[in-house]
């Protein structure tokens, strides 16, 4: 009875939210909550399927604040044999290069339509209707050489005497790294770069979209040239279109400081899929970023939210495959309700991407619970939690944390390892590198800063191999680096295919080749620099037996009306008894004075009351399960 009553008085809130967002100007006030069809059909979805998620969306998630339906990428690829995520020459093009929706697929885009029959029947669903975009200028609108639009006189873009043409904005050398084939950056400088930029959210604007994702200009694959343009274009559009960033492989809160008042909501992960791995991997990163205050801090003409990914529950499909749903999560139920928690004590955006024409009860149940959505939108002080206990067995443990980066150089002996990251230029800890002659013809260039005893982190230095017709023009300085010596295999500033969260060890080494995903430059400051991102290599040395998925974590918020969220999870793989002094709130929570303070105790997922409690709250918690406290202290 006290759930169903909650759930009433949630969506009586959320109507009002709904209200308020409606008639005021401010984008993404709350964490943005809809649908993607990402991890149910990739990226084969058709019309079809789309409106018939979307009816059902309007129908059981809508009044759960689920107001998104979003197509994911590739809309405007052929769905024939030989197309995949990185083929060549299968998308759909207009006169200008822009990518416009397969008819085959989406047959209301026909005659130039785009997707504007599309929206206008998801916002007569009550809904709102937005798509998937990746960076800049295609690979087959550049090997086309197509027109660019100048959309204030509608016809091709002339400046100094002459018309501009792809292959004059387009930076191949700068494709993104994970999709080479398909899209590469443009020249924001040159005002045909950005009078192709604009032509293109333009279009979107006249589609009628209301929300756009932006992929391969962040993390690993930063673009701030880009984001930053297309951030000010949608500000001046007649119609609001809310910004959402993506992915965020080595996303840093350092680098967000140059992009998060530019958008409305920003990936700080890999891709999130159903594995443990993934949902463990979501603690040290939502920390950080909740630790650096950018929780609903100021994002275009509104707010912005960091963004730990799409929900991989109920039916779902593979990552990268050419088929649509077909199995369910294979997360287990436990480890569904941490994730869930944790998505919402830190007021992550929810986006759920099961496939809705197939929602069972358990998952319905799951991203509609009153008190998981109550936190999302309106919690206050979200914020990990140190101070708490777990016991496995007759072991009393005390939790221990430590960031860890995003990728694997090498490992020295069996407890000792050393990470490189990726973060702005800006950051005070990054010139760490400097150049050591081995004889005349052979350079390291090495990280020596906060290595303690063990040994530098050493790469060798060569300058790039150019044939000569390579048509890529690179900086004086621009080099190289290589595993060791001899080898043929350079390092990587961006993976070369998308990464889900728990990737961290993939390999940064591939073989040498010449574009700025592996071109470096030296500062004499001693930062190591990427060509293709512009951002600077850092070198993290940790334990190997620290920062791993084990352990037990915690963390706590307030609630609207005074009340005091509490929340447990043990990542371990046995049962753990975890535990926290009603005291102790009081160091997370300074305005609070709990000492000699009772508090009354419900716990969420079991729905067990546990009336007052004086001391501490502590429950046994499944393997990678949760235990979620609502706490008032009168």
């Amino acid at each position: 009875m006290r759930i169903q009553l909650l759930s009433s008085l949630f969506l009586f809130s959320l109507g009002s939210y709904l209200y308020r967002v409606s008639s005021q100007p401010e984008h993404a006030s709350f964490p943005p909550r809809g649908w993607n069809s990402y991890d149910s059909f990739c990226w084969i979805i058709s019309e079809e399927d789309f409106l018939q998620s979307a009816g059902i969306i309007s129908q059981r998630l809508k009044p759960y604040g689920y107001e998104y339906a979003v197509v994911d990428y590739l809309w405007y690829r052929k769905n024939v044999p030989g197309a995949y995520p990185d083929s060549l020459g299968f998308d759909v093009i207009d006169e200008w290069g822009r990518m416009i929706p397969d008819p085959d697929r989406w047959p209301s885009s026909k005659d130039g339509k785009g997707f504007t029959e599309v929206a206008k029947k998801v916002h007569s669903m009550g809904l709102k209707f937005g798509i998937h975009v990746m960076r800049g200028l295609s690979r087959q609108a550049y090997d086309a050489n197509t027109l660019i639009l100048d959309t204030t006189t509608g016809g091709a873009y002339e400046e100094s005497g002459r018309q501009w043409r792809a292959k004059d904005i387009g930076i191949k050398e700068r494709a993104c790294a994970w999709m080479s084939h398909g899209f590469m950056s443009v020249n924001t400088k040159l005002g045909a770069g950005r009078a192709f930029l604009r032509s293109l959210y333009e279009q979107y604007a006249e589609w009628g979209v209301d929300f756009v994702k932006h992929d391969c200009v962040f993390g690993d694959d930063l673009d701030v040239d880009e984001i930053t343009f297309v951030s000010e274009v949608l500000q001046k559009l007649n119609r609001p279109i809310l910004y959402s960033l993506s992915p965020g492989t080595s996303a840093t809160p350092n680098m967000a400081k140059d992009i998060s008042g530019l958008v409305n909501m920003y990936r700080v992960t890999g891709d999130d899929w159903d594995t443990w791995g993934d949902v463990a991997a979501h603690f040290d990163v939502s920390r950080d970023f909740a630790a650096a205050n950018k929780i609903g801090a100021k994002g275009l003409l509104g707010r912005s939210w960091p963004d730990l990914d799409m929900l991989p529950l109920g039916w779902l499909t593979d990552p990268g495959s050419n088929r649509g749903p077909y199995r369910m999560s294979n997360l287990n139920l436990d480890e569904q309700k941490t994730q869930m928690t944790l998505w919402a004590m830190a007021r992550s955006p929810l986006m759920f991407g099961g496939d809705v024409r197939k929602l069972d009860e358990i998952t319905y149940s799951l991203i509609t619970n009153p008190f998981i959505l109550e936190i999302n939108s309106f919690s206050t002080n979200n914020m990990e939690f140190p101070y708490v206990t777990g016991t496995k067995g007759s072991t009393h443990k005390t939790t221990a944390y430590s960031q860890r980066s995003r990728r694997c150089l090498k490992e020295v002996g069996k407890s000792h390892a050393q990470f490189l990251g990726f973060t702005s230029c800006n950051h005070p800890k990054v010139n760490g590198w400097s150049i050591e002659a081995l004889d005349q013809d052979l350079d390291q260039i090495c990280w020596k800063q906060n290595m303690g005893s063990h040994e530098p982190l050493c790469l060798y230095k060569q300058k790039p191999l150019l044939s000569s017709d390579e048509r890529l023009i690179y900086n004086q300085g621009e080099l190289h680096l290589l595993a060791s010596h001899g080898m043929e295999f350079c390092l990587d500033a961006s993976p070369r295919k998308k990464r889900t969260s728990k990737e961290f060890k993939s390999g940064s080494f591939s073989p040498c080749r010449s574009d700025a995903n592996q071109m470096w430059e030296i500062s004499n400051n001693g930062s190591l620099i990427s060509s293709y991102s512009g951002l600077c290599a850092t070198v993290k040395s940790i334990d190997a037996n620290v920062g791993n998925s084990g352990g037990v974590r915690s963390w706590i918020a307030t609630g609207r009306k005074g009340e005091i969220y509490v929340a447990l999870f043990n990542l371990n793989s046995e049962k753990t008894v975890i535990s926290a002094k009603i005291s102790d709130l009081t160091k997370a929570l300074p305005g609070k004075n709990l000492n000699a303070t009772s508090c009354y105790s419900r716990e969420v997922w079991s729905g067990k009351d546990f009336g007052e409690i004086k001391d501490s709250i502590s429950m046994e918690v499944e393997i990678h399960g949760c235990a979620l406290f609502v706490l008032n202290c009168p």
